[in-house]
């Protein structure tokens, strides 16, 4: 924070230098001093009015205005030029000089240049180093049956959501909580019901947590080990079941206290043991909020935004399944990094939600602007994106599926067969006739038999392969 220079002068004052009689120059020094100079006045330093962050720019932002303003200055477009600013006005050229100063070129984009190259020059590029770090590792165990394991972790997490109803099918996750023999008195009855709670929130965190760092490392290691497992998770219906999570009373759920203070840890294990009783069930911490059920929250959350990053048609997914008004009652949790993440999904859907929707919500628009990082250009709060179109959303997805399709089909192949275009192909003849070819018992035994008949009793006539029509 910039200091307040009034403040400042102050506290000069009241540490100056001063004689021992306190006739000190605290204010500045005094006349003399300033007349000859010795000490040059105090300037006051404006203070920093600014946002918080570092706007960013996409190579895509910076070609999508190039091609923007040639069409309209110019009326043709130059592709893959980012240099030639010729027939343009000045003030497109110092727009060009800031979005080029403040372009930042992510992993993603590098990883995703770098499989184009070997895809386009698959023989000229070589073999590809693949660490073998502790995430390649696990990806490649995951592989074959990742869907498999979104899919079980997805039915776990529906089965302990506090919005999901019993039902004869879905998955008993209560099995290691229930008692043999079911609770006679009442406190019985109430310690069994926390239990119960307890272990639901515990398998909510434990599988949002999961999730969590599952995507976070595979991004980190490949971009398209990330997308691989994102779009798993979308096809397994990832996206509603989040909402559905959401769509309760969330600051009750966040407040809930399913904790017998007693019997928890480290009050279980030091000094006295206290009996349980009704009035010890109820009592608890002063604490707010239950930090387990608000992790989980913040999880699923960072999820949600994982997966519809620069992805229009998981946006508009959430404009589909009406997440807006979800969204809007988990502000009510006061607490910023949850706020934060619920303000970047509605930030990501403002312009596909309409007018109407941002003229009655200018609070959440003005909380969006204040605490959201936003890109040079970006057009979060008015829908004129050229990328927004309904009919390229599908194609967006299956060009996705292909590329990661591509990638795996390439990297992890060695695990299973291999593209026969590519393998060498030996056609010297000296050492194809002298390698050793074992041959089974049943061909040695019936070889002569196999002479006799194809052979020695069938009359050939060469003079027949002479013919123009036998050779055509």
């Amino acid at each position: 924070m910039p200091e307040d220079p009034d403040h400042k002068d102050e506290d000069d004052g009241g540490n100056g230098n001063g004689d021992g009689n306190g006739n000190g120059n605290g204010n500045g020094g005094s006349e003399e001093e300033d007349e000859n100079g010795t000490r040059p006045p105090d300037t006051p330093r404006e203070p920093c009015h600014a946002l918080p962050w570092t706007p960013k720019v996409r190579q895509k932002d910076l070609d999508t205005f190039l091609d923007h303003t040639r069409s309209k200055f110019v009326g043709f477009q130059v592709p893959s030029d980012r240099s030639t600013l010729a027939g343009l006005p000045q003030p497109i050229h110092e727009g060009v000089q800031i979005l080029k100063k403040h372009v930042y070129v992510s992993l993603t984009e590098l990883q995703v240049k770098q499989e184009e190259e070997i895809n386009k020059n698959p023989l000229s590029q070589g073999e590809e180093e693949i660490p073998m770090n502790a995430t390649e590792v696990l990806y490649q165990a995951m592989l074959p049956n990742l869907p498999q394991y979104m899919i079980s972790l997805l039915k776990i997490l529906l089965a302990a959501a506090p919005t999901s109803k019993a039902k004869t099918e879905s998955i008993n996750i209560l099995a290691d909580v229930l008692p043999e023999e079911m609770p006679i008195t009442v406190l019985q009855s109430m310690k069994l019901g926390i239990d119960v709670n307890r272990h639901k929130e515990i398998i909510v965190k434990a599988i949002s947590g999961l999730l969590l760092l599952l995507l976070k490392h595979f991004k980190l290691n490949h971009v398209y080990q990330f997308e691989f497992m994102s779009q798993h998770l979308v096809f397994a219906n990832c996206i509603p079941l989040v909402l559905k999570f959401f769509n309760q009373n969330i600051q009750a759920y966040v407040s809930a206290k399913n904790n017998i203070h007693v019997i928890d840890f480290p009050s279980c294990v030091i000094g006295d043991q206290a009996d349980l009783t009704a009035d010890s069930l109820e009592a608890g911490d002063n604490v707010p909020y239950c930090w387990r059920n608000l992790f989980s929250c913040i999880n699923l959350l960072r999820i949600l935004n994982k997966l519809t990053k620069w992805k229009h048609s998981r946006t508009m997914m959430l404009v589909v399944f009406k997440s807006a008004p979800i969204l809007k009652r988990a502000l009510k949790v006061k607490q910023a990094m949850m706020q934060l993440y619920v303000l970047k999904l509605l930030k990501v859907q403002t312009k596909y939600l309409g007018r109407q929707w941002r003229k009655s919500n200018m609070k959440t628009m003005s909380a969006i602007y204040s605490k959201v990082r936003h890109r040079l250009n970006d057009d979060w709060a008015y829908g004129n994106d050229m990328d927004a179109r309904p009919w390229d959303f599908q194609a967006e997805e299956c060009a996705l599926r292909a590329c990661v399709d591509r990638f795996n089909a390439r990297r992890y192949d060695s695990i299973g067969i291999k593209d026969p275009e590519f393998l060498p192909f030996d056609n010297n003849l000296q050492s194809v006739l002298s390698q050793k070819i074992e041959l089974s018992e049943e061909f040695k035994r019936f070889y002569e038999v196999w002479l006799d008949r194809e052979v020695f009793s069938t009359q050939i006539n060469w003079d027949l392969l002479l013919k123009d029509k036998i050779c055509i």
